[in-house]
């Protein structure tokens, strides 16, 4: 690359500003860098020469990966050098740094092809968006799995991977599949959600996919597909097991190779969409049982959640109830001077929710409804939860059994002091107990609060 008078004045420029910049040729071989680069990677006291020598993974490689991902791939199978962004996590003095990369092909004067890679970065806004993260006001959990999974999701959530979701019906696939969404870069565009067990068979290749008119009886009119509208969005597809065998091929090909032909047309459609799935069966098991397509499953796994049913996180049912009874504020319920007894906080504390957290949310909703004075007691709760026989488990009881029960009991208490900032006597009548009471099981359970 020839040097014009400019050149002097701009590199200058360029060696004073934060973000990372970086020249290179078509192969690979850096041709200029600001001294930013250098310390963004914590590389001050080395020379690079080569994309693939920056920091401790092949960026050259995660470019291609990330054109790939973009769809941004000509016909060759090479790169056409429209701008992508990516994000990479590198460790640096065992420190986690997240730094994004926009990166594409630039021509000079002289008709010549230069990569041009800006990096910026994104440590500190990652960090607060753990702590507070607006798309995560809608879930609330003390869980150590359920933290583990938002803590992934706030890894996976910038890149194009697709994701799998599993875990029974109403432990809130549909709400972290909207979670992931808008920690995405397609935060701004559609999501776009498919219930495939809520469509016929028959019309669902054309819910998916659209249809020309003429295309069969009824098809008045052009109409697109949840594909066409979820273009550079993302696409949910929920109960993806009910997806027929016939159509997943189909489904793999859009998925796969991000093109589709509406039904009753050969003119092929090219699309950008991000897939989520969601299923409460195990996939898995279904492609051993030739149930579901094994190529098909690891295109939408490649990074599988399993979110964990309410009865193997009792701790959460406290969190859970508050945050219910605030949200049914904000729609006009009177909640403020509402209390629970300690009988109806027990009968929900065992109760299994087979419907998990949507269950629980409608049953504060019935106890606040059926509220005796600013009460909420037993005879408030759902018929399903009031006659749930617990005597008969309890009879039943070993040893290892009271252990648990014991282990939930101190979980519950945990998490709500931790709801309550500390505070016994607010957790005391959150619990529906004494302060006493409670003192007893803390010293019991060796727990401890500032």
């Amino acid at each position: 690359m020839k040097k014009n008078n400019l050149t002097p004045v701009l590199e200058a420029i360029v060696s004073y500003i934060d973000e990372g910049v970086i020249i290179a040729d078509p192969a690979g071989n850096i041709i200029y860098h600001n001294p930013s680069v250098m310390k963004l990677f914590g590389m001050e006291n080395k020379t690079v020469t080569r994309l693939r020598d920056v920091g401790d993974f092949n960026l050259q490689k995660s470019m291609l990966r990330a054109a790939i991902d973009a769809g941004e791939i000509d016909a060759a199978g090479r790169p056409t050098g429209q701008f992508v962004r990516f994000e990479h996590k590198v460790e640096i003095d065992n420190n986690n740094h997240y730094l994004q990369f926009h990166c594409g092909l630039i021509n000079t004067s002289n008709n010549e092809k230069l990569r041009l890679i800006l990096i910026r970065d994104k440590t500190e806004q990652r960090r607060l968006e753990a702590v507070f993260d607006p798309s995560l006001q809608d879930m609330s959990t003390n869980d150590p799995r359920m933290l583990e999974i938002l803590n992934r999701i706030n890894q996976i959530g910038p890149t194009n991977a697709s994701i799998l979701l599993q875990g029974e019906s109403g432990t809130g696939k549909t709400q972290l599949a909207r979670i992931i969404h808008r920690s995405s870069h397609r935060s701004e565009m559609p999501f776009i959600e498919v219930n495939c067990a809520a469509i016929p068979e028959s019309l669902i290749e054309s819910e998916l996919f659209g249809h020309v008119k003429g295309a069969f009886t009824g098809a008045s009119q052009d109409r697109i597909g949840r594909f066409q509208a979820a273009n550079s969005g993302t696409l949910f597809l929920d109960e993806i097991t009910e997806m027929p065998l016939h159509l997943q091929a189909k489904l793999l090909r859009a998925v796969q190779d991000k093109e589709f032909e509406m039904v009753g047309s050969n003119e092929t459609i090219k699309v950008d969409v991000r897939i989520i799935s969601a299923s409460n069966r195990n996939l898995k098991d279904m492609v051993n049982n030739d149930e579901f397509r094994s190529d098909l499953f690891y295109r939408l796994a490649v990074i599988p959640l399993t979110i964990p049913s309410l009865k193997h996180r009792p701790g959460d049912i406290p969190v859970l109830i508050n945050h219910f009874c605030q949200r049914l504020a904000l729609r006009g319920y009177d909640t403020e001077n509402l209390e629970c007894s300690h009988d109806a906080m027990r009968l929900m504390m065992d109760y299994p929710w087979p419907g998990n957290v949507r269950e629980l949310e409608n049953a504060v909703e019935h106890g606040i409804i059926c509220a005796q004075g600013n009460k909420v007691n037993s005879a408030s709760l759902p018929q399903d939860i009031r006659e749930y026989n617990q005597a008969d488990i309890h009879s039943n009881c070993t040893p290892d059994d009271d252990s648990i029960e014991e282990e939930k009991l101190k979980q519950t208490i945990e998490a709500v002091l931790q709801q309550c900032d500390g505070n016994k006597s607010k957790t005391a009548q959150t619990l529906g107990i004494d302060r006493t009471t409670l003192w007893r099981r803390m010293q019991k359970f060796n727990i401890h609060s500032t």
